[in-house]
């Protein structure tokens, strides 16, 4: 890949403080990790709901989604998958001097590519969840069909079953998500927001 060149950053007469004072709110990205099937998706969609409800400017940024567009052009091979965080670190860091707390839902199986993400962003706008799931309860699940496609061969590089996770070691916020239903752990987040000042 051609790296640019000849290019300047171009700073606003806006700052990301300024932004956050008209919000009301501390920007941050909240980032769901986990197996497919664990939960991510479910939470953040009601998370962002819940924080739309209460007046907070937010955006939700789904793996799924992501790559209808912006990261069509990537597979699943450990580099794509790279490429693919990388890509959403960069867009999430720009959605937070944008002054909005960002929830992004990606499995990100890869503990160095969350971790490059987190330094991207200044202290405390990187809150990482993980949706803790065994990969058993995540295969009963199994909503999309991978987990029985990926049996069969026919999904190869499938985290969890032919390719691996690599479980955070100190996300700021767990969620078992075989004991805590949608609306509790939706409850335990705003709870840290609200603790930490974010709202």
């Amino acid at each position: 890949m051609s790296k640019s060149t000849n290019i300047t950053w171009h700073e606003s007469e806006v700052t990301k403080t300024e932004r956050q004072h008209l919000n009301k709110q501390k920007s941050v990205t909240i980032w769901f990790t986990g197996l497919s099937g664990s939960g991510k998706s479910t939470i953040s969609v009601a998370l962002e709901k819940a924080l739309f409800n209460r007046g907070t400017h937010t955006y939700r940024l789904d793996g799924d989604n992501v790559r209808h567009g912006l990261n069509k052009n990537l597979g699943f091979s450990p580099e794509d998958r790279q490429e693919n965080i990388r890509r959403i670190g960069e867009v999430s860091k720009l959605m937070v001097d944008a002054g909005l707390i960002t929830i992004t839902a990606f499995i990100s199986p890869y503990r160095a590519d969350r971790d490059k993400v987190r330094e991207i962003l200044d202290s405390g706008e990187f809150i990482e969840v993980y949706t803790q799931c065994s990969v058993e309860t995540c295969e009963k699940r199994d909503p999309k069909g991978l987990y029985k496609k990926a049996r069969t061969g026919e999904i190869s590089e499938f985290t969890g079953i032919s390719a691996p996770y690599e479980e955070p070691r100190n996300p700021e916020i767990t969620i078992d998500t075989e004991q805590t239903d949608v609306k509790a752990a939706v409850n335990q987040i705003v709870n840290y927001l609200e603790e930490n000042d974010y709202i």
